[in-house]
C-alpha cells in the first residue's frame, strides 16, 4: 500500500484516524502498531513475519544491552552480535544476488561455470528498518536512552506507517518521550493535513507528470546531447519532488496522529557545495551517517588523512545501502570525493548569500551524479555521460520528441521555477548556521524540542500586536494570547484554498494514471 493510491486515501487512512481517535489514550500506540502491521502486510504477508523477527531481535539485544551495563565489554559483545545479526539479514536479501552475479563475472571470466542462485526478493522498507534498529541498539550501549521493556511501543516505533516504506530515518531516543506523552490538537491535525496535502501534490502533480521525460530520455540507445540533458534535468526534479513528497506526507500523517518529525529536505537544489547539499538532502540519512559510521569509524579524531578517508567511505558505504549496484557505489564515492575535496580546501557549507558560479558548478555536480544514479547499468550512464558531455546535437531525437507531451513539459518547467522560488527564499529566510543535528541545538546548547510545539509560526507573546487590540484575546484556560485578524489571515487562507484545489486535481489524477510507487520503495 502506498500513500498516493485511492486505498489509502479512502479506505485506510479514514478507518484508521476514526478508530484512533475513538480510542484511549493507552490503546493508541496498540492500535498504530496493528494498523502498521495491516499496512505492511497489504504487500506481503510472508514478509511480515520477517519485520516482526527483526524487531523482536533488536528488542532482546536491546535488553541484554541495557543489563550488562553503559559502554561495558559484555555490552560491547551484545552490541557487535546484534549489529552483525542485523546486517546479515539486510545483506542476504539485499546484495546476496548482487554479491553471487559478481563473482559469476569473475569465475566465468576464468572458464569455469557460474553459480547458480534462485531469485531473493527485497523486502520493502527492510533498509529503513534495519538501520533504525541498529541504531537503537547503539544509542543504547552508548547510554543516550535506556533499554526499554515496552515491546509495543518499541514495535510501534520500528512499523509507524507514515514512516515504514522510505523514511525519514527515525531514531527512537528522539521520539520515545512522544510515544509516553504527546498531544493531538486540531492545530496540528490541521497542519499535519497541510503537509500531507503539499507532498501529494509533489509527488501526484509533479513528479508523476515529469517521469515519462525521465524514462524515455534513459532508455534511449543514441541519445543526443539534448535528450540526455533533458533526461538528466528531468529525473533531478522528478527524484526530489517524489522522495521530498514521500517526507511531506510521512511528516504531516506523523501530525495528525500527535507526532513530530524531523524535518527530511531543505531546498537541496539551492546548496554552494557538496558538503552543503547534503545537510539539505535526506537530512535524516546523512545524520544518521555522521552519527552512526563516520564517528564510528573515527570521524576526524585521527590524521587528516584518515579523516578524508573516513568521510570517503561513509559515502561509498551510503551509496551502496541504496542499492546492489556498481552504479550505487560509484555514485556514493563520487559524493564521497567532493567531500574530502571540499573539507580539504576548507569550503564553507553555510554561505551568507548566494554565488552564482559556485551554485552552478555544485548543481552540476549533483545532475551528473544522479545520471548513474538513475542509470539501470554503467553501459548507460556511460551512453548518457557520452552524450551530455560531447556538446553536439542539442536538439531531440524524433522518437524523443514524439512521446514528449505539452504538459510533461510545462511540467518540467514549472517543477524549476518552484524550485528557484523556494529555495531562494528559505535560503535568505533560514540560512543554514551549524551541523545538522537529530535534535536541536543553539549555540552548543541542548535544547528539548517540543514534540507539541506550535502549528504556524506565531508570536509567542501579545507584544506585536499591541497596536491591534481586536488581536488580543483571551485562551479557554484564561491566558493573553495573539490573535491574527481576518485582514492579516488571508493569504493564508488563500494560499490554503488553493492548495485544496492542486490537492482535489492530484486525487483526479491519480484515479486516472496506472500505479505509481514512490522512487525510494526500491532501496
Amino acid at each position: 500500500m502506498v500513500f498516493s493510491s485511492n486505498v489509502f486515501l479512502f479506505l485506510f487512512l479514514p478507518v484508521f484516524l476514526g478508530l484512533y481517535y475513538l480510542s484511549g489514550n493507552r490503546y493508541r500506540n496498540l492500535l498504530l502498531l496493528i494498523a502498521s502491521y495491516i499496512f505492511y502486510a497489504w504487500w506481503r504477508v510472508d514478509f511480515l513475519a520477517l519485520f516482526i523477527g527483526v524487531t523482536v531481535f533488536n528488542y532482546w539485544i536491546g535488553l541484554r544491552i541495557g543489563a550488562a551495563g553503559v559502554r561495558t565489554k559484555p555490552a560491547q559483545k551484545w552490541l557487535i552480535f546484534g549489529v552483525v545479526v542485523d546486517l546479515c539479514v539486510l545483506g542476504y536479501f539485499k546484495y546476496a544476488g548482487f554479491g553471487v552475479e559478481s563473482l559469476n563475472a569473475i569465475i566465468t571470466s576464468f572458464g569455469f561455470e557460474p553459480f547458480i542462485v534462485t531469485h531473493i526478493l527485497l523486502p520493502i522498507g527492510i533498509s529503513f528498518y534495519v538501520f533504525e534498529s541498529i541504531s537503537y541498539i547503539i544509542d543504547v550501549y552508548r547510554g543516550d536512552t535506556p533499554a526499554t521493556h515496552n515491546l509495543i511501543d518499541f514495535a510501534a516505533f520500528v512499523a509507524i506507517f507514515p514512516h515504514l516504506i522510505a523514511g525519514p530515518v527515525l531514531r527512537f531516543k528522539d521520539l520515545v518521550d512522544q510515544f509516553n506523552h504527546r498531544s493531538h490538537t486540531v492545530d496540528k491535525f490541521a497542519e499535519g493535513c497541510t503537509r500531507f496535502m503539499q507532498g501529494f501534490i509533489k509527488k501526484v502533480f509533479i513528479a508523476d507528470s515529469i517521469a515519462p521525460i525521465a524514462d524515455h530520455c534513459f532508455a534511449l540507445s543514441d541519445p543526443t546531447t539534448g535528450d540526455a540533458w533533458l533526461g538528466a534535468l528531468a529525473y533531478t526534479a522528478q527524484l526530489y519532488f517524489d522522495f521530498s513528497g514521500y517526507s511531506d506526507m510521512a511528516i504531516g500523517l506523523g501530525l495528525m496522529m500527535g507526532f513530530r518529525f524531523m524535518e527530511n529536505f531543505n531546498q537541496p537544489y539551492i546548496s554552494q557545495s557538496i558538503t552543503e547539499f547534503w545537510r539539505r538532502w535526506h537530512i535524516s540519512l546523512s545524520t544518521w551517517l555522521r552519527d552512526y559510521l563516520y564517528i564510528s569509524l573515527g570521524g576526524n579524531r585521527g590524521s587528516t588523512f584518515a579523516t578524508y578517508r573516513n568521510l570517503f567511505l561513509t559515502m561509498l558505504l551510503g551509496g551502496l545501502w541504496h542499492g546492489a549496484n556498481f552504479t550505487y557505489v560509484i555514485w556514493g564515492a563520487w559524493h564521497g570525493m567532493w567531500l574530502a575535496i571540499e573539507r580539504a580546501f576548507g569550503v564553507n557549507a553555510a554561505p551568507r548569500r548566494i554565488r552564482p558560479l559556485k551554485w552552478a558548478f555544485t548543481f552540476l555536480l549533483v545532475v551528473a551524479g544522479w545520471v548513474i544514479f538513475r542509470a539501470e547499468n554503467l553501459d548507460v550512464a556511460w551512453r548518457m555521460y557520452a552524450a551530455m558531455f560531447s556538446f553536439g546535437d542539442w536538439r531531440l531525437s524524433e522518437l524523443n520528441a514524439a512521446q514528449l507531451t505539452s504538459l510533461q513539459v510545462s511540467t518540467l518547467v514549472l517543477a524549476y521555477l518552484t524550485l528557484a522560488w523556494f529555495g531562494i527564499r528559505q535560503f535568505h529566510a533560514q540560512p543554514l548556521t551549524g551541523a545538522p543535528k537529530a535534535r536541536a541545538e543553539n549555540d552548543g546548547v541542548k535544547e528539548k524540542v517540543d514534540a507539541n510545539g506550535p502549528a504556524t509560526a506565531q508570536p509567542r507573546s501579545p507584544g506585536a500586536a499591541q497596536d491591534d487590540p481586536a488581536a488580543i484575546a483571551y485562551s479557554p484556560s484564561g491566558a493573553l494570547a495573539y490573535r491574527q485578524s481576518w485582514l492579516a489571515q488571508w493569504p493564508l487562507l488563500a494560499t490554503r484554498l488553493v492548495l485544496l484545489l492542486l490537492f482535489a486535481l492530484s486525487v483526479l489524477k491519480l484515479s486516472a494514471q496506472s500505479f505509481s510507487p514512490f522512487l525510494y520503495f526500491q532501496f
